[in-house]
């Protein structure tokens, strides 16, 4: 039997608080709001989990062949300058901004916001939570973002200073200059 985590209702955490739960509960997802909200989030499914996996090894192998930075998996955990501790489903950071780190900042919840971040949204997910998550990434420094939505077949591209670009049953997703030469097929991700 899992172990349980029950919390009062807006409850409440400081950064070394959530820190101390995540290391005592390692087999809990969990976030923090900028306010201080826990957030516990659920597992995903079987075709969510196959799609995140697809997404993060073909970023994966970009950056193996173009060694311009960092990628992580929906486990880490980023400090945003805004105080939120967010985990987004993939993500990525330059070179030069991750080698600015201490290794202690490396080694626990990197301080920083990735530079490119992906939500993939699964059946349970609510998106008008992941649209503001992808605003909250953009006021917090990140230079480009994919809300990949399978439901209905369309990605939300997020840029700094610019509208949310929607694209309905795209066939390819570009890195542009954020990730140069990096391009998808998204059908996979459908």
């Amino acid at each position: 039997m899992k172990p349980a985590i029950h919390l009062p209702e807006a409850f409440t955490v400081t950064q070394e608080q959530f820190e101390q739960l995540v290391w005592a509960n390692r087999n809990v997802a969990m976030e923090r709001t900028a306010e201080g909200v826990l957030i516990i989030t659920s597992p995903t499914g079987g075709n969510t989990g196959r799609r995140n996996a697809g997404l993060t090894a073909q970023l994966w192998n970009w950056n193996q062949e173009s060694e311009l930075g960092e990628v992580f998996d929906a486990s880490t955990i980023f400090c945003l300058p805004n105080g939120a501790d967010r985990s987004p489903d993939t993500a990525w950071v330059a070179l030069e901004r991750w080698q600015a780190l201490t290794p202690e900042e490396q080694d626990g919840f990197p301080p920083l916001c990735p530079d490119f971040v992906v939500e993939l949204r699964s059946k349970t997910d609510s998106l008008k939570e992941l649209q503001n998550k992808m605003q909250e990434y953009l006021e917090n420094g990140c230079r480009l973002g994919w809300l990949i939505n399978p439901q209905n077949q369309q990605v939300e591209i997020y840029r700094p200073w610019q509208p949310v670009e929607i694209l309905r049953s795209p066939q390819t997703l570009s890195g542009e200059d954020v990730l140069p030469g990096f391009v998808i097929e998204v059908n996979q991700l459908f």
